[in-house]
């Protein structure tokens, strides 16, 4: 990778991936776009595009003359749930639309799918990397679709396709976008202003996540990757730790012991969990490119709490 072009640069994952791309690769070889400008640009380079305009997304990346596009644009579960057409024309027009641009101009690509490409039919626990994949929300069924035309894109048209499964991933930077592992971010805030949290997810209901400063590593790791080591591209399971929200408390209550928990359950957001996976198995991401999750929740939590004691 040498000249990058991110979209939805200022979503969870793409605000704190374009500057950690900008530290490895080079201030003026990153460039961010989204749908509109940042509050706080930064000195990098910046462009307004809206994937749904692919005449758009083409400009820009050929007058960058970039090689890799990672495409991050999306709407997340829940929002996708409260307007599902919407969530198909962005998710899946905008997909179509990068991996055409990438086509044409011969770039590697990236796009992130999620656990929520699985489903209630799915083995909860160990999940296997190749498995039943029949989700019942509307960002499921966008996911799984992604995974198959990203490998269709690669089988028929060469184009180097990557991707992981990423599971909730939590982060001190930037707040959550509408996901249904949203609880993992909120709790942590919640610790140190309240002392307390009211938790939308049921007690016991485990889900795979992810500390945000290990998913940047990863998506760097793999697209640097010899596509020679590559048996799967689209897309791994790779996992931080699988928790439910009593385990987060109790994490929390070693470093604020006064912190109370309690449940407060949305039906919307409990049923989207209950359909996926328990634990993901990452033995292939593991084998084939070396992942290596560093954060257990136990160090996640004491970063987190300090870093957003600091803020």
């Amino acid at each position: 990778m040498k000249k990058i072009l991110v979209t939805g640069a200022m979503g969870q994952i793409g605000s704190e991936l374009v500057d950690q791309l900008r530290h490895t690769y080079g201030e003026n070889n990153v460039i961010g776009s989204d749908i509109k400008q940042p509050d706080n640009a930064s000195d990098g380079l910046f462009e307004i595009v809206d994937v749904t305009d692919g005449e758009r997304l083409f400009e820009v990346a050929k007058k960058h003359n970039v090689d890799t596009i990672m495409h991050l644009a999306a709407l997340l579960s829940a929002k996708a749930e409260e307007n599902p057409k919407r969530a198909w024309d962005l998710n899946m027009g905008g997909l179509l639309n990068a991996l055409e641009v990438a086509r044409e101009l011969e770039t590697q690509f990236f796009t992130p799918s999620s656990i929520g490409a699985f489903g209630p039919s799915t083995p909860k626990d160990q999940t296997p990397q190749d498995t039943l994949q029949r989700p019942t929300t509307m960002y499921g069924v966008n996911k799984v679709s992604g995974e198959l035309l990203c490998d269709y894109y690669y089988n028929r048209f060469g184009l180097d396709t990557r991707g992981v499964r990423f599971p909730g991933l939590i982060s001190y930077v930037t707040p959550p976008g509408g996901g249904t592992t949203d609880y993992a971010v909120d709790i942590y805030y919640e610790a140190i202003k309240q002392k307390a949290y009211t938790s939308f997810i049921a007690e016991g209901t485990y889900m795979d996540m992810m500390y945000m400063p290990d998913a940047l590593n990863a998506i760097i790791q793999l697209m640097e990757t010899d596509p020679a080591k590559l048996i799967h591209r689209n897309a791994f399971n790779i996992s931080g730790m699988s928790a439910a929200p009593e385990d987060f408390a109790k994490a929390i209550q070693t470093h604020i012991p006064e912190f109370k928990m309690s449940y407060d359950v949305d039906p919307a957001r409990q049923r989207i969990a209950e359909s996926w996976p328990n634990a993901i198995d990452s033995t292939a991401a593991i084998e084939e490119w070396g992942f290596k999750a560093d954060y257990d929740l136990d160090r996640m939590t004491k970063d987190m709490l300090e870093k957003i004691a600091q803020k």
